[in-house]
């Protein structure tokens, strides 16, 4: 009696284990996916941010054929757009477990963001600038990419926030901690004050 008890302690216990196994190896697995969404999205905001700093050598090259343009409002552009630059590879493998880096990358991306928009406004008091088409070409794609980053921002949050939200939950978040930083909480972008909309491109 005494053994058959044992037997089934045993049994027991080992079906135990082997739920708790397909458990966490569905939880780990779950994670693993929206990981890798937020993963794939963030690729899609650096490709944005990547088709608009390959404009700028461009628009500020044009803006320097207009007669007396204000050098600082270039000079402003070119900076945020080095600023931009600066930013490592290394720095950028692990951004999105890391909410420093994580914060100065938006800063850096907000800074080319307003001297850009302040370019677009002073080119208006510049005529012959906004009369040349190459100009207002890249003005068309400028506004097109600022839309695009919005668009790709906004994904992105929502792929951090469907991450987020699951890690969080009960009892993921416990199984989530046995892997330290691998499933670290994502960071979202944060909207700059008066960044609601594009820049408003006139012709």
């Amino acid at each position: 009696m005494g053994k058959k008890i044992a037997i089934g302690c045993a049994g027991a216990v080992l079906v135990f284990l082997l739920i708790a196994g397909v458990s966490i190896s569905g939880t780990y697995n779950s994670l693993v996916q929206l990981d890798q969404a937020t993963q794939a999205q963030w690729a899609q905001v650096q490709n944005a941010y990547q088709r608009r700093a390959d404009l700028v050598p461009n628009l500020v090259a044009t803006v320097k054929g207009a007669a007396n343009f204000e050098q600082s409002t270039m000079t402003a552009v070119t900076e945020a757009r080095a600023r931009v630059g600066q930013v490592t590879p290394a720095a950028m493998a692990d951004i999105t477990k890391d909410p420093a880096a994580f914060q100065r990358y938006q800063q850096a991306q907000q800074g080319l963001s307003s001297a850009l928009s302040r370019l677009l406004v002073v080119s208006e008091n510049y005529p012959q600038l906004k009369a040349t088409a190459n100009f207002r070409d890249l003005q068309a794609q400028l506004e097109g990419t600022e839309n695009r980053i919005t668009v790709e921002r906004q994904r992105f949050n929502e792929a951090a926030q469907a991450f987020n939200t699951r890690r969080s939950s009960f009892p993921t978040v416990i199984i989530a901690g046995f892997f330290g930083d691998k499933f670290a909480t994502k960071p979202y972008f944060q909207a700059q004050s008066g960044s609601e909309k594009a820049p408003e491109v006139k012709f």
